[in-house]
């Protein structure tokens, strides 16, 4: 596996051919960009959604262009505070583009899953994304060995059938 900069995913964005599928499976994430957007949330103030542009622009022009964003989340329930703000404002995601959907972590106790959350583009490169366990990103490892993208397609598919559409799931 290469280690890749955050630089290097960005650039995997603007070049994939296809389709790029994202599958996230903690609870909480904490990545720089976001902890002081989810500290206002928590106290209640209100968020200026505008941080948030930059990656609502490259999903439209993919999709403009033809290309199919997707997002599975596999959640604990009751869900986390981080997860109710995520949820709070995917609907923004999706008019961007994206097809987002939620799935219990109930319902993937069988499934071969990845130890990682990971984005597979074009079922030709999976980068992997490794976090600490207070939620930032620590690494990025991108590979284009056969066996992990047959492992990340067949997670991401299995999971995919067992999950709920944004504008179904509901939370407590």
């Amino acid at each position: 596996m290469e280690r890749i900069p955050y630089e290097g995913l960005k650039a995997l964005f603007a070049s994939f051919r296809r389709e790029a599928l994202h599958l996230e499976m903690r609870d909480s994430y904490g990545t720089a960009a976001e902890i002081p957007h989810l500290a206002k949330w928590q106290a209640g103030e209100p968020d200026d959604t505008g941080w948030l542009q930059p990656w609502f622009d490259t999903v439209r022009t993919a999709v403009q262009g033809g290309k199919v964003f997707k997002r599975a989340r596999i959640v604990s329930e009751p869900v986390s505070e981080y997860q109710k703000w995520v949820l709070n404002d995917s609907h923004l995601f999706v008019e961007a583009g994206e097809d987002i959907r939620w799935v219990p972590r109930s319902r993937v106790s069988t499934v071969a899953l990845p130890g990682n959350d990971f984005w597979l583009f074009d079922d030709q490169i999976v980068v992997f994304l490794i976090f600490a366990a207070n939620g930032l990103v620590v690494d990025r490892q991108l590979t284009e060995d056969r066996a992990a993208i047959e492992l990340c397609r067949t997670a991401f598919d299995t999971v995919w059938e067992l999950s709920i559409p944004n504008s179904e799931y509901k939370t407590d």
